[in-house]
C-alpha cells in the first residue's frame, strides 16, 4: 500500500522549491491537492493525487538534470535571495527545467556546485548520515606547518565538537602564501574557514575542485556541464557506502 508523503517532500523532489519554500508557498494558498487548497501539514499519496501549485500541475516525468556548476565567488548558495545578492539561480536561468544545489558553498568560496531537479538524488548525496567525499584547494598564509597540517588531519575542536579525520598536504609553496589541498568527509558550515582561523592562518582563496568522483577539471567560471551518467552512479555508489558506516550531522563547508 503507498504510504502518503508530506507535500513539503513532494514539492521539493519535484524540484519546484526547496522543503522552507515549499512550506510558505503552502502557507501562501498556492498548493493543491486533487483541486482543494492544502494546509501546512498536508500529505498526499505520489502517483494518485493531483498536486499542482499555482493552478499548474506537479510533472513527476520531467527529465531528470544534474549539473557539476562552476560557482565564482560573490555569488550565494539559494535559488532567490531577499538581499538582492547574485545567487546562483542566475547562472542556470536558461535551463527550461528549474534545478536547485545540492548542498552549499559560502559566498566568498567558489568551484563545483552540484545542482539537479532529482530530490531523491540530492537526498542521498547531501544528507547529514553520509560523507561524500569533497575535496578543496585552499591558499592560505603565511605558510603552514607539520604540526597545523596534522590537526587538520586528526580533527579540530569547533564548538565543543572534533572535526572529523579529514586529509591535507601541501601543494605549492611560496614565501608568504602556501596552497594546500583538504579532502573532508563531513562539512560543517564554513568547517574548512573555521579550521584554518582556530590555527592562526588566513584564508586568501578556497575552490572546491571535486565531489567524490566528480571533478572540476577545466569547467569556466559561471559555467556548468551534464553529470555523465558514470559520475551519477558514482557518487550514489559513495554516498550509499559512506551511509552505512554512519556519521555525524554534516553541512556543506
Amino acid at each position: 500500500m503507498a504510504e502518503r508523503v508530506r507535500l513539503q517532500k513532494i514539492l521539493a523532489q519535484a524540484g519546484l522549491a526547496s522543503r522552507r519554500k515549499a512550506e510558505q508557498l503552502i502557507k501562501d494558498g498556492r498548493v493543491t491537492v486533487n483541486g482543494r487548497t492544502a494546509g501546512l501539514g498536508d500529505s498526499a499519496l505520489p502517483g494518485r493525487d493531483v498536486v499542482a501549485v499555482d493552478g499548474r500541475r506537479l510533472d513527476r516525468t520531467a527529465e531528470k538534470v544534474y549539473l557539476a556548476l562552476h560557482k565564482p565567488r560573490g555569488f550565494v548558495t539559494t535559488m532567490e535571495d531577499e538581499r538582492g545578492r547574485r545567487c546562483v539561480a542566475q547562472l542556470v536561468e536558461e535551463l527550461s527545467q528549474r534545478v536547485y544545489p545540492v548542498g552549499r558553498l559560502d559566498k566568498d568560496s567558489e568551484g563545483l556546485l552540484l545542482m539537479t531537479n532529482d530530490g531523491a538524488f540530492a537526498h542521498a548525496v547531501a544528507h547529514p548520515s553520509t560523507h561524500v567525499a569533497k575535496t578543496y584547494r585552499v591558499t592560505v598564509r603565511p605558510g603552514i606547518t607539520e604540526d597545523q597540517l596534522l590537526k587538520i588531519s586528526t580533527g579540530i575542536l569547533l564548538d565543543g565538537r572534533r572535526t572529523a579525520p579529514a586529509k591535507a598536504r601541501v601543494l605549492e609553496q611560496q614565501p608568504g602564501r602556501v596552497v594546500v589541498e583538504i579532502v573532508l568527509y563531513e562539512g560543517r558550515n564554513r568547517e574548512i574557514r573555521r579550521m584554518c582561523e582556530a590555527l592562526g592562518l588566513e584564508v586568501a582563496r578556497l575552490k572546491r575542485i571535486a565531489v567524490g568522483p566528480v571533478r572540476l577539471g577545466m569547467l569556466p567560471q559561471g559555467k556548468y556541464r551534464q553529470l555523465t551518467k558514470e559520475e551519477v552512479k558514482g557518487l550514489l555508489a559513495e554516498a550509499k557506502k559512506s551511509g552505512a558506516r554512519g556519521g555525524r550531522t554534516a553541512r556543506e563547508a
